[in-house]
């Protein structure tokens, strides 16, 4: 299993904890939600929670919770600019179908 990142996402992270001026990491998941029924997850970590599994690509932290790593593994975060919109973008080879308003997948 695993879990990686494009350089423009680590180094978009790397500023964030920089400027955070704490976190161990980047935390990432699934939660259950919206018309597709999964939507990613995505939040600054400052410890560890037990049965965590830790990705280290590019310098950068990933931990995810054991529920999330099986809909997760393959995936690459990036960092795209699209326009007026920037943002991370996950890059899921499990991901089924998307719901039209781009909020939730399923796998």
């Amino acid at each position: 299993m695993a879990i990686a990142m494009t350089e423009t996402a680590a180094n978009r992270v790397r500023t964030f904890l920089d400027e955070r001026g704490k976190g161990i990491g980047l935390r990432l998941g699934v939660r259950t939600t919206g018309c597709s029924g999964m939507a990613y997850v995505m939040e600054f970590a400052d410890e560890l929670e037990e049965g965590d599994t830790v990705f280290e690509d590019k310098g950068v932290k990933l931990i995810i919770n054991p529920r999330s790593l099986v809909y997760l593994d393959g995936t690459e975060l990036d960092y795209t600019k699209e326009g007026l919109n920037e943002g991370f973008k996950f890059n899921n080879p499990n991901e089924k179908s998307r719901c039209g308003c781009g909020e939730s997948f399923g796998i």
